[in-house]
């Protein structure tokens, strides 16, 4: 993989005293080195693995400084500093309206990855690691926490110049479960969601479900065809691109590669040419699994009707086999522990 570093920009967002974030901005943009691009591309691929994304567009109706700087610098009206520092003062003025007391260092960079522009905006925190010199004195050093990546937005700029009206050249990252970073990010950067990445996800699945009863297909067929869709859509996310219809119509059945494609056209099927997805939703295509009540099953989809059978009308499932790790806890139980640990100490 080869990512193209174009301008790279830091500034830093502390508390304050009342809990407020208060930006401290580098006099400079970042120089591009062989290290710079190590950790822009260390970004790309976070940013592209994280399984819940949205996609945005820019809305009039929002607070519109990001967008007029974002065409000002694309015009060269401005440089990328003034769009990196614009940036940095709206989101310290969004922080403080969503009453977030987040600190960290915002990373605002112009890359080139295959055919696309993009342009990321990452909030990313620290972490101290600490390690020992050569007369054993301790050293401590500051990270950048990219593992943890949670506020973050990119825009295809490729996109945003050549379609802009599919709604979707801005992606987002939705955060963690009970916290409106969606909504904050929506507008920090004054636009609105449009394309919704799980709900094509759901389509697509029933889709591909109907094909195969339409063309016949059967269960050894089905459960490989399920794993290629899988492979496919996982790598195509990984790599922040699209789905591309036609190729899924070839992934979906081999022997006739535009049958997926005549099949969603003849019924009308609401699947776009080419789509962003989210894989975590399609793993329903080749697993199984739930929790609940105390009770937490997984098993791959292949396994239904061979060691795993489930009874619709008793609402039980029959596993044959179980896990070395489980059968051996289990066994533990039923005979007493205290029997094993006698077992294991006279060995």
């Amino acid at each position: 993989m080869s990512v193209d570093v174009q301008q790279l920009a830091i500034n830093y967002l502390e508390l304050d005293e009342h809990a407020r974030s208060k930006a401290h901005y580098r006099a400079a943009l970042v120089t591009p080195t062989a290290a710079v691009a190590h950790l822009v591309e260390q970004l790309h691929l976070a940013y592209n693995g994280k399984p819940a994304k949205g996609y945005a567009a820019f809305n009039a109706k929002k607070d519109q400084q990001v967008v007029t700087v974002l065409q000002d610098w694309q015009k060269q009206n401005s440089d990328f500093m003034v769009l990196s520092n614009t940036a940095t003062a709206v989101l310290e003025q969004q922080l403080t309206a969503h009453q977030l007391p987040e600190s960290g260092y915002l990373l605002v960079c112009h890359y080139r990855y295959l055919t696309s522009d993009y342009l990321l905006f990452c909030l990313l925190g620290s972490k101290d690691h600490f390690s020992l010199t050569e007369e054993l004195e301790l050293a401590a050093s500051r990270h950048l926490d990219i593992a943890r990546m949670q506020l973050a937005a990119r825009i295809d700029l490729t996109e945003y110049q050549s379609s802009p009206e599919q709604g979707k050249y801005i992606s987002f990252i939705r955060g963690r479960a009970g916290r409106k970073v969606a909504d904050f990010f929506l507008d920090f950067l004054g636009c609105e969601e449009g394309t919704d990445a799980k709900a094509n996800s759901k389509v697509v699945l029933a889709s591909v479900e109907e094909y195969f009863s339409a063309a016949e297909f059967d269960g050894v067929e089905k459960s490989d065809a399920r794993k290629q869709v899988y492979n496919y859509c996982e790598e195509r996310a990984k790599a922040g691109q699209d789905v591309v219809l036609t190729e899924l119509s070839a992934v979906i059945d081999e022997q006739e590669q535009q049958g997926f494609l005549r099949y969603c056209q003849e019924q009308q099927l609401a699947v776009a040419d080419q789509f962003p997805i989210e894989v975590k939703e399609l793993k329903k295509l080749i697993k199984f699994s739930g929790q609940g009540g105390g009770l937490s099953i997984g098993f791959d989809q292949k396994l239904l009707g061979d060691r795993v059978q489930y009874d619709a009308h008793s609402d039980t499932i029959l596993i044959k086999g179980t896990p070395p790790n489980l059968r051996d806890q289990l066994q533990r139980f039923m005979q007493g522990y205290s029997a094993f640990d006698r077992e294991s100490s006279s060995e």
